[in-house]
């Protein structure tokens, strides 16, 4: 896979500036408990669909004691999550696919893990939409950061889920 050109210049953003705070993310995102992986959302481009935000990984998170023990290191399907909630909260925050009622995960594709995560480290993710579907998919792009060095990327679909797929069983 070819390296991608970065969707936002990550080293140029004010990274304090908070645009949406867990309380504002828990407004379009369902997740709780262990699986919330933001910490905070800190840049949106509407006109270029492009949404930033971070999650601040601490010693407190569900994974460490076994995944890799004595060397804690993010699980690449928590970091691709990561993602995909920033995405679900940009999709449903400005309501790309129209009146959708959550969105959840379709797929993922190229992703490249370049170099890992671990506990002390502030994971920035950018995602880009690409294309959408409205009421169907919306598919982006994302690149994740730690200190500036591209630590993966990838691309990710997610789908309006119906209301009778988020039913207790």
């Amino acid at each position: 896979m070819v390296k991608r050109e970065m969707i936002v210049d990550v080293a140029a953003l004010d990274l304090t500036t908070v645009v949406a705070d867990i309380e504002a993310i828990r407004q379009f995102n369902p997740q709780r408990f262990e699986m919330e992986q933001l910490t905070a959302i800190v840049y949106e481009d509407v006109d270029k669909l492009i949404c930033v935000g971070y999650k601040d990984v601490t010693d407190r998170e569900f994974w460490i004691r076994g995944h890799m023990p004595d060397a804690p290191l993010m699980p690449g399907v928590i970091i691709c999550e990561a993602a995909a909630q920033i995405a679900g909260f940009f999709t449903m925050k400005h309501n790309l696919l129209g009146n959708a009622n959550v969105i959840g995960l379709g797929g993922l594709t190229n992703v490249r893990f370049r170099d890992p995560v671990r506990i002390g480290d502030r994971l920035v993710l950018a995602v880009r939409a690409i294309k959408m579907r409205r009421g169907v998919m919306v598919h982006c792009e994302f690149q994740g950061f730690v200190e500036g060095r591209m630590v993966v990327e990838g691309e990710i679909k997610g789908m309006d889920l119906p209301p009778e797929v988020l039913q207790a069983g």
